[in-house]
């Protein structure tokens, strides 16, 4: 763009086409290319055949066909350099269309996660963290300051109580003491004859009578 057209203005440059757009083109282009392939392999095997047909009869027929055949070929060659160009530049363009996409992605993330930091200060944080921690301590504090009964019943003596129940101990001791004196005494002997003993006496007394009645028989 020469000087003059800078400044006075001039014919405004076409923008360029988006990958996809590029891309779609490319496809379109290689499927017209295809079909010429199709196209030129049909007209080559014409040829072979007119020249088949003609070798014999028309031997000029026969040159001139393998002739237009070779043309032919070069023509199907150029198209297959094409087309392999053409298949690079599209798998450049998709490879290029999905790391945009990918890209696009990425820092429409970073973008949210800064707008999320947006607010945040890493030293703010660590004052907040401190602040809990302490505020935790003092919770601790304050719960087991109302949990210990301490501050209740500071005017008591434990070892008063000590002293006073080691009293109350001796004295139940003295009481089963002294219960156990007052019933401390032989039992009293018995006056009268058991009845077993008198039941086994006469028992005796019947044996006896046997015997003797037992002697007389027989003397």
């Amino acid at each position: 763009m020469s000087f003059f057209t800078k400044v006075f203005g001039g014919k405004k440059e076409a923008a360029a086409p988006t990958t996809a757009e590029a891309i779609q083109k490319l496809r379109e282009t290689e499927e017209m290319l295809n079909k010429k392939q199709d196209f030129l392999e049909s007209k080559i095997e014409q040829e072979i055949q007119t020249a088949k047909k003609n070798g014999t009869k028309n031997r000029r027929a026969a040159i001139q066909a393998l002739k237009r055949k070779k043309r032919y070929e070069k023509q199907l060659q150029q198209i297959d350099g094409t087309l392999s160009t053409i298949e690079m530049q599209r798998e450049a363009l998709e490879s290029a269309n999905t790391n945009t996409a990918v890209l696009t992605t990425m820092k429409n993330a970073a973008d949210a996660l800064k707008a999320a930091h947006q607010h945040m200060d890493v030293d703010q944080v660590h004052d907040m963290m401190d602040d809990i921690a302490e505020q935790q301590d003092v919770a601790k504090e304050i719960s087991d300051a109302i949990s210990n009964p301490v501050a209740f019943g500071q005017d008591i003596d434990e070892d008063e109580l000590e002293k006073e129940l080691e009293e109350l101990e001796q004295e139940e001791l003295d009481k089963e003491l002294l219960g156990i004196q007052s019933t401390d005494e032989l039992p009293s002997v018995p006056t009268g004859v058991p009845e077993t003993s008198k039941k086994s006496k006469a028992k005796q007394e019947e044996e006896d009578d046997d015997l003797r009645e037992l002697a007389q028989w027989a003397s």
